[in-house]
């Protein structure tokens, strides 16, 4: 148990130390000299005040809705097969949901969020580059999956 106010001044006087003054810090804050009662521990994170950005819902309410009429637009004519426009029907739609995908990853990275594998905005790490082929592999292969399926509607 600590000593209150009065036996604190007491104790400061036996030990040669004036009245209220507190070991180790300085007038902003505790010195930086070793030896002293505290120390800062070097390995301290600043930690930011401010709150992290979001996406909104009026910023996901219309990525939302093009990229649902788009994958129905591109769904029902590949599963449906209708008639000679249904090829016109489905590119459309592709084109539309990757203008919704585009525009939500934008706006992702508006507001910080980075691809998993990533460094985020601004770190100044460099990417991977064999995360990177990855990514590109897979679109790649989406995208000649597509175009194959509308080629055979025809």
């Amino acid at each position: 148990m600590e000593a209150g106010p009065r036996d604190r001044e007491q104790h400061d006087a036996i030990r040669g130390e004036a009245p209220g003054d507190a070991p180790g810090l300085s007038p902003d804050g505790p010195d930086d000299a070793e030896g002293t009662a505290v120390e800062v521990d070097a390995d301290e994170v600043e930690v930011e005040l401010r709150p992290q950005p979001r996406l909104r819902i009026w910023q996901l309410a219309p990525i939302v809705g093009l990229a649902a009429v788009g994958s129905l637009m591109f769904a029902f004519p590949l599963a449906f097969g209708s008639g000679e426009g249904g090829a016109v029907v489905a590119m459309l739609g592709l084109l539309i949901s990757s203008c919704a995908a585009g525009w939500g990853m934008m706006a992702a990275r508006k507001v910080g969020h980075t691809w998993p594998g990533l460094p985020a905005r601004g770190s100044g790490e460099r990417p991977n580059w064999r995360v990177i082929a990855l990514y590109v592999f897979f679109s790649a292969l989406l995208v000649v999956l597509a175009v194959w399926r509308v080629a055979r509607l025809r």
